[in-house]
């Protein structure tokens, strides 16, 4: 085997319509560039003699069960071979029509292509499918490789028909293929040297050609982008740091750079990158998988994109300007609730707007179609549930690339073209709609407030702890009460719906916190103050309620590690605080904000600061 160190490596995928000999390609280029394991060849041509079966170089790469079976690639596999100037990674992309999601995913990782089309069966559908899906991932370098010229005895005409359609059908997409190379996988003819059953043809064999291939540019001079995957603590020696994880997917950050969490806006500083089982690091760059610990503790999530404060953010919106490919039997359709993955986010998404579509065939368009058919590409808009963080394609591929899921399938692909700004939201519509709805009282807010000795309010709990929230909530509610104020405790942390799991969508939880908010309304608008605990609660949301309850005043207390804005919160203690403490604190603090009358509060002038109030109260 050839053995050249510290080569750089590239990462090719092989596509092409179903039996049009992909992998009898990658066959032929592992045994032939001398890859393949000692005795490998071998092995397999003798397991063809023993079952009677003529042997195939595809046979070198099939290996799957069901592909056995079946005689169909049915997932993206992953091989690897050596050549002089560069180690190579190959992924077999399926052909096979029902398996183009796979094909996406596996090209999704790759920085050049081989597509491969058969000289006694031409041009076919999915030939011209895969092409246009390279196109819209990006990938530039493409060879063609016609196959199979021993089926038409090698004949210059068959080759130059192809040549000239399977052109003319890539120029319309705006890409030129490196070169086509007529070969026979079969028979080793321009895999590792040229054949002299063509002679006519004066290019390079194929492994000559892709060593001409240029490899990608790293992309540490881009901004910086990592999507959060996990969060994760370590309580082991007293250790209470989180570490953030993901894969950095461009440019590069070390330790002391300032970063900004996006959609949340959070901030910290690295103070650590982490690796496991590796020495320590003060820079991380594009492609590797580190963690970092910050300075200031904040609450992220994954999903979240963490960026240089330094650098261009992404963009941020709810609504974008899309290339959709979708390969569902089942239509997209508009105004039907689909799930977005981009990143490690998931989130509810729409089609609202249809702006052309295109059949990737044959690339024949129509811009009067209702909705997105398999196979078609669309140029669409689409419309998150929230705002997202997000590039735009020409800016940064990796993170503009997204799926489409429907019932729990992947049914579409594409990237971002460009960020719609929007003068509302969801949110802000139900706000308004709301307010239209209600015929307001004709008692005034402060008419009420005089008798109450008060003002109305919304008083939110939030924490890690919902039990201990809960505690906190119920003891403020029987002292307020006990002070001959109008209060109520309305708790809805234990209601499994607000909860961020699988049993409920993301935009069913923002349809159950509008009704809260709608409900908050009723109480604050009488005059009322009430008291609630919300499972969860992010910046957005929390957000939404104070502008859907104004013009009320809404308090925020946070108890240990909310995962809110600071600047959001009004008050804040420890997780291990008393919850009579806790009680005296917040009304303390309500009453010099003069949002309780001190009068109505005579406990509190017999108490300093030490003082507790007992449960029994």
């Amino acid at each position: 085997m050839i053995d050249m160190p510290h080569r750089e490596q590239m990462n090719i995928v092989i596509a092409g319509h179903v039996d049009h000999g992909k992998s009898s390609v990658i066959g032929r280029l592992l045994a032939d560039s001398n890859s393949l394991p000692i005795g490998k060849l071998e092995q397999v041509k003798e397991s063809c003699r023993r079952n009677s079966k003529p042997f195939e170089y595809a046979f070198l790469l099939d290996a799957l069960k069901d592909e056995q079976a079946q005689g169909i690639t049915i997932d993206s596999a992953r091989c690897f071979f050596k050549t002089r100037q560069r180690e190579y990674i190959i992924i077999d992309a399926p052909g096979h029509v029902e398996f183009l999601k796979n094909m996406i995913s596996g090209a999704a990782r790759a920085e050049a292509a081989i597509l491969v089309i058969d000289a006694n069966e031409g041009v076919q559908e999915n030939s011209r499918r895969h092409g246009y899906m390279l196109s819209l991932l990006g990938i530039k370098q493409i060879i063609v490789c016609i196959n199979k010229m021993d089926l038409v005895n090698y004949q210059k005409s068959v080759y130059d028909a192809i040549v000239d359609e399977y052109q003319s059908f890539l120029s319309k997409i705006n890409v030129n293929a490196k070169n086509f190379i007529p070969l026979s996988a079969r028979n080793g003819d321009n895999i590792a040297s040229l054949s002299p059953k063509t002679a006519w043809f004066q290019g390079n064999a194929l492994i000559d050609e892709m060593d001409l291939f240029e490899k990608e540019k790293p992309d540490f001079h881009k901004p910086f982008r990592l999507p959060v995957q996990g969060v994760y603590k370590f309580t082991e020696h007293k250790d209470d740091r989180r570490i953030i994880a993901g894969k950095i997917e461009s440019g590069a950050i070390s330790v002391g750079d300032e970063v900004i969490f996006l959609p949340s806006g959070k901030k910290s500083r690295i103070s650590s990158i982490e690796m496991f089982n590796a020495p320590f690091k003060s820079t991380a760059v594009s492609g590797e998988c580190p963690g970092f610990t910050l300075e200031t503790q904040i609450y992220v999530k994954p999903g979240e994109i963490m960026c240089k404060i330094s650098e261009p953010f992404p963009k941020m919106t709810s609504l974008f300007r899309v290339n959709i490919f979708w390969m569902s039997p089942k239509p997209m359709i508009t105004n039907k609730q689909y799930k977005l993955k981009i990143g490690t986010m998931s989130i509810p998404v729409f089609l609202t707007e249809l702006k052309n579509t295109l059949d990737a065939s044959d690339l024949s368009s129509d811009r009067n179609k209702q909705q997105i058919d398999r196979h078609e590409v669309a140029e669409c808009v689409i419309k998150t549930s929230k705002p997202i963080a997000a590039d735009l394609v020409s800016d940064i591929a990796h993170t503009s690339r997204f799926v489409i899921v429907d019932d729990y399938r992947i049914s579409g692909g594409g990237i971002i073209l460009q960020t719609i700004e929007q003068k509302s939201n969801l949110y802000h519509a139900n706000t308004t709609h709301s307010k239209l709805s209600w015929e307001k009282s004709l008692i005034s807010s402060q008419t009420r407030a005089d008798r109450n000795a008060h003002q109305a309010m919304l008083i939110i709990i939030l924490g890690e702890l919902e039990i201990f929230n809960n505690i906190v909530a119920r003891e403020l509610e029987k002292f307020l009460f006990n002070s001959q104020m109008a209060v109520y405790y309305l708790g809805v942390s234990d209601n499994h719906l607000l909860n961020n799991s699988d049993s409920i969508s993301t935009d069913e939880r923002a349809e159950y916190l509008r009704r809260f908010a709608e409900i908050a309304q009723v109480f604050t608008h009488s005059g009322m103050i009430l008291i609630s605990t919300i499972s969860n609660l992010n910046d957005y949301e929390l957000d939404m309620i104070m502008k859907m309850n104004a013009p009320a005043d809404m308090f925020v207390v946070s108890i240990g590690n909310s995962g809110i804005d600071s600047e959001k919160i009004d008050l804040e203690f420890p997780s291990h605080i008393d919850p009579s403490r806790a009680v005296f604190k917040i009304t303390d603090f309500l009453r010099r904000s003069s949002l309780l009358l001190e009068y109505q509060l005579p406990t509190f002038r017999r108490m300093s600061s030490d003082t507790t109030i007992s449960r029994s109260e």
